[in-house]
């Protein structure tokens, strides 16, 4: 018992602050080489991207395809490359996080 409990409060930095978590995880990850929160760099702020995505119940599907494949054509002339570094678990914690601002 002593040990799950240790495992729950262990936890609790992760389960409060998962915004936190994955904006950090974006940075790890590069992504803010490209975007911002807030406003748009080479690619749109993600902001906008849940703007645009807000109430979509196929958004989080596709914002992990576009990290793990790349799109083209969707905000601009501009491609988003494939993020190759992001694991499919890491992409699913981004677009959760993405959608989330």
């Amino acid at each position: 018992m002593q040990r799950f409990a240790f495992a729950i409060v262990a936890a609790l930095p992760f389960l409060t602050a998962p915004a936190q978590a994955s904006q950090a995880l974006a940075q790890a990850k590069a992504c803010m080489s490209c975007h911002q929160v807030a406003k748009k760099v080479v690619g749109p702020a993600f902001q906008d991207v849940a703007k645009k995505y807000k109430g979509d119940a196929k958004a989080e599907a596709h914002i992990v395809e576009v990290i793990k494949v790349g799109s083209k054509g969707v905000w601009g002339a501009l491609p988003m490359a494939r993020q190759s570094q992001v694991n499919d678990a890491e992409a699913v914690t981004l677009a959760k996080w993405i959608l989330s601002l």
